[in-house]
């Protein structure tokens, strides 16, 4: 294991220190009273042996005293089990929440670099697995540890010799357990990295089913999907091998402790004892019955500590998610009144070192603009938006709002100052009301109405079974209703300006038409970005960016990009005159 993680778990539960500490106590007290039995009984034997007959009242005695023993160690058992369970889910949801809120928190690069289902896999998987770990080592690790203490302690008490045999055999449990865990760790922190790249698979298939269809592509994942679960059986196969190796290897160190103990007693009790310390009968029963409780949580330990091993591997992954820098802020200023001012000056960005993408970017927009971005697919345009919105960091150059470098801004301002429609609709599920609410938390039903109207969106809305208040959610609603929702948040929230990505490329023409509508009345006084491969909805724009490879290879308005004919007139004929 590693020592690290096994530290920051620590720090988390110190959170828990009251309930642990209490634990602890109920943990004593519950060794202590089921260990106490066996004195009981060795006496009771005693007395049958010693006196030749059964001696009632004294036998009546320990028979209540064990029975009050019994009844506090199954007590106190029960009230540990509870606060050990409540140890382990608190420090669980403790670390997913961390996890979730440092998620929303890294830069978008990080996401897109990987695939969903591992990061679900971690965020859900991971963490119910440590939860399971954590939650039998907190139960039977200390309990199991305390008992070996007091064991030894007791046996002690009845004969140090005999005491001192078990301790001397004691180590080999020891190493045992050292050994297998530290194999079964890299194992099973495999297996957890395998099981992501399997959910990952999972999601990606499923998500994109009608199209793997579609292509015939059923056998290709299925192959790859076989690949995944080969590696993982190879690598489970591995993790539970060595760590089945535990209970054979500690049953067998556990029937020497138990041997041992019953032939040096014997030895001792037929020479009379040795000194002072006289082994009877009934103490010769207490400390085999110790031998046997002694060596039973060397079994309960060496395996929670496989599982211990299994839930630091997790943590080591979910540790992993936390561990990762915060999307930077760098600014402080805002601007309250944001009149659209957007001027960008230099601009050189790519995703990584090998592929250049934009280069040399310049532009100058006046407040109220429309500018429609137009080109090929993978010109840039999207991540032209996305440099607007500072979802990544320019490697040179500035983007100005208002006179202001956008870097010189918190991000919360500079993204509160544009309305998205997002070429990827995003609905939660939960109610229509609420899905609109997205763009203003604090938003009446009269002005849901009203943006939901404006969207084109009401009607549609008032079909349905609940209206504003049925619940819906990514698999309820045609791709042109998610789109319409997601136009009525931005009609509702009325940002200063506007970003529409997409935004009408699924939806029918006649639709289409009428939100146009809707947005030419919303845009008017708000700078507004539009990209778009109809071409049809961006001819009323104030300037048309041209992409292509990242640049801007022409800028105007419509018609007058379709009199100097060149890329843009190209683009246009293709779409309207084939």
């Amino acid at each position: 294991m590693k020592k690290g993680v096994i530290k920051r778990l620590w720090k988390v539960a110190g959170k828990y220190r009251f309930i642990f500490a209490l634990s602890i106590v109920c943990s004593l007290i519950c060794v202590v009273a089921q260990l106490y039995l066996p004195i009981l009984f060795g006496k009771a034997t005693d007395l049958i042996i010693d006196k030749g007959q059964v001696d009632l009242p004294s036998i009546l005695k320990i028979g209540i005293s064990g029975a009050i023993c019994a009844l506090i160690a199954g007590l106190t058992q029960w009230i540990n089990e509870g606060l050990s369970s409540k140890i382990a889910n608190g420090i669980t949801k403790n670390l997913r929440i961390e996890a979730f809120k440092r998620l929303q928190k890294v830069p978008l690069s990080y996401i897109d670099e990987r695939p969903i289902g591992d990061v679900l896999s971690v965020e859900i998987g991971d963490a119910d697995k440590m939860s399971e770990g954590l939650l039998l080592g907190f139960s039977k690790f200390f309990t199991g540890i305390l008992t070996i203490i007091i064991t030894l302690v007791f046996m002690a008490v009845i004969n140090p010799i005999i005491a001192g045999i078990v301790v001397v055999i004691t180590p080999i449990s020891l190493f045992v357990a050292k050994f297998i865990t530290g194999k079964t760790y890299k194992f099973f922190k495999n297996q957890s990295k395998i099981t992501g790249s399997q959910t990952a698979l999972i999601e990606e298939t499923l998500t994109n089913l009608p199209t793997v269809k579609a292509y015939a592509n059923e056998d290709t994942f299925a192959e790859k999907f076989d690949q995944i679960n080969a590696e993982l059986k190879e690598v489970s196969f591995k993790a539970v091998f060595f760590s089945s190796l535990t209970n054979p290897v500690t049953r067998f160190v556990n029937s020497l402790v138990y041997s041992a103990v019953a032939l040096s007693g014997a030895l001792i009790a037929l020479n009379g004892g040795v000194g002072i310390f006289v082994v009877t009968a009934g103490s010769i029963l207490s400390l085999l019955s110790y031998a046997n409780r002694y060596t039973k949580p060397f079994n309960e330990i060496t395996s929670v500590m496989t599982e211990l091993s299994s839930a630091t591997a997790c943590a080591s992954r979910i540790f992993s998610i936390i561990d990762q820098e915060e999307e930077i802020d760098g600014g402080e200023n805002q601007i309250d009144f944001v009149k659209g001012e957007v001027e960008a000056k230099g601009v050189y960005f790519s995703y990584n070192e090998e592929q250049k993408l934009i280069e040399d970017f310049n532009l100058k927009v006046e407040s109220g603009q429309k500018i429609a971005i137009v080109g090929p697919t993978g010109c840039g345009k999207t991540t032209l938006i996305n440099l607007l919105m500072r979802f990544y960091e320019l490697n040179s150059g500035n983007i100005y709002i208002d006179g202001k470098d956008i870097t010189s801004l918190t991000r919360e301002n500079l993204r509160k100052s544009y309305g998205m429609v997002l070429q990827d609709t995003w609905i939660r599920n939960a109610t229509v009301k609420e899905n609109i609410k997205i763009g203003k938390k604090d938003a009446t039903d009269e002005e849901i109405v009203r943006a939901a109207k404006r969207s084109n969106a009401h009607g549609f809305i008032k079909r349905l079974e609940k209206g504003y208040d049925t619940v819906i959610g990514e698999a309820g609603l045609s791709q042109g209703q998610k789109q319409l929702l997601c136009i009525a948040r931005v009609m509702l929230a009325l940002p200063p300006m506007l970003i529409l990505d997409e935004a009408t490329s699924s939806i029918d023409t006649r639709t289409e038409m009428k939100i146009q509508e809707a947005f030419d009345e919303l845009t008017k006084g708000k700078t507004s970005f539009i990209v778009a491969h109809r071409l049809s909805t961006v001819k009323s724009a104030d300037k048309i960016l041209v992409m292509k490879d990242g640049n801007v290879i022409e800028q105007g308005r419509h018609d007058e990009l379709l009199k100097a004919k060149g890329f843009y007139y190209g683009l246009y004929k293709s779409q309207f005159e084939s």
